[in-house]
């Protein structure tokens, strides 16, 4: 049976410019699809956040570079909290599948593999 499933991802910029938040996240995102073989066809949204400091673009840019023009992209602020991840992109991508919830692999990069550190998330 087909279900909407939430895959969850993050990367980190290695500085505040626009070339590295969209290398950074068409990264993220190229390995997301591969981790779960999506198709795009099957992707219903993808809502992005971006810490505070991450101000030279905003990261669904790079899906649309990707060729990724015809999907719902939304993109917040990251609530600031104590101890956040700097410069840390995050994505929450929905996908109409067949796939079990525990077959779905979540994607952490960079220095983004901290949050499961933190005991907040499971990294591929």
């Amino acid at each position: 049976m087909t279900s909407v499933r939430g895959i969850r991802g993050a990367t980190t910029a290695d500085v505040n410019t626009r070339d590295a938040i969209l290398e950074a996240t068409s990264d993220l995102l190229t390995r997301m699809v591969e981790a779960n073989d999506v198709q795009l066809q099957d992707v219903a949204a993808i809502y992005f956040t971006a810490t505070e400091d991450l101000t030279a673009e905003f990261p669904p840019v790079a899906a649309r570079q990707m060729g990724w023009k015809r999907l719902a992209l939304l993109t917040s602020r990251e609530m600031p909290a104590p101890d956040d991840q700097p410069r840390c992109i995050r994505v929450l991508m929905l996908v109409n599948t067949d796939r079990a919830q525990e077959e779905i692999r979540f994607v952490y990069l960079k220095d983004a593999q901290n949050l499961r550190k933190r005991g907040m998330e499971e990294e591929v």
